[in-house]
């Protein structure tokens, strides 16, 4: 409970302060959020690919005529602290997951959202060279915004004896979003880390991240998320 008091003294710093007033707070007070780390956690990578990085570390709208999918600056912005985050759990060989677009899905008219796409290559949908999975990784196949829709991803679940998970990826609005939702109501606790997750609309992300953090799961930034799992799970034990 120390860590977590702790963490509480400082949750007027959060993201999404600048964007909410007196009146939301008070809407907002009678949700309770707790960090719910279970004894078997997973990582969860969600659409780490290729596309969200093409194009390069730029504004957002640098890149809107070339690679509209892209997250520019703020797929770059999150590139260490997810190495660090996924060297966590591969240090206690916890399990990671990762997912991505299902290739197949597009042939089939199936997309995740209704974003309007220029012409991509299933290559756009391979996992981005600074996060190469490991052979004992799984990767998930998705045609829509959650994991858990039309996917193994529950029997996943249960094969791994996972009963928790740790959220990183893209985007916050999006597909982020949908799976934290979908976590939440099968059963799996979702913990946010604050700096591994992005999205190309700053506003977005702040707002879906306050919304998420009292509604279905827990936003931690990485420092305090690395204390509490360091403490549940310390090396060497």
């Amino acid at each position: 409970m120390i860590l977590i008091n702790a963490y509480k003294k400082e949750a007027h710093m959060r993201i999404w302060d600048p964007l909410i007033n007196d009146d939301i707070r008070a809407m907002y007070a009678h949700y309770q959020s707790e960090p719910r780390l279970g004894s078997s956690p997973a990582l969860l990578l969600i659409d780490l690919y290729n596309l969200s990085y093409k194009g390069g570390n730029k504004p957002v709208r640098e890149l809107l005529s070339t690679n509209p999918s892209g997250c520019g600056e703020h797929a770059y912005k999150a590139i260490a602290p997810t190495q660090a985050l996924i060297q966590l759990f591969r240090d206690r060989q916890l399990p990671v997951i990762y997912s991505t677009r299902r290739w197949s899905a597009h042939s089939e008219g199936v997309h995740s959202t209704q974003r309007q796409r220029k012409a991509l290559t299933e290559e756009d949908y391979a996992i981005y060279e600074a996060f190469r999975p490991e052979p004992e990784d799984t990767i998930i196949y998705k045609p829509r915004a959650s994991v858990f829709f039309d996917t193994p991803m529950a029997e996943t679940m249960k094969e791994l004896g996972v009963d928790s998970l740790v959220i990183a990826g893209e985007s916050t609005s999006g597909c982020v979003r949908a799976s934290t939702v979908e976590a939440y109501s099968h059963g799996y606790p979702p913990i946010l880390i604050e700096e591994c997750v992005f999205d190309r609309n700053p506003v977005s992300h702040a707002m879906n991240l306050f919304d998420m953090h009292h509604k279905y799961g827990h936003v931690m930034p990485l420092e305090a998320f690395k204390a509490h799992l360091r403490q549940k799970f310390p090396l060497g034990s």
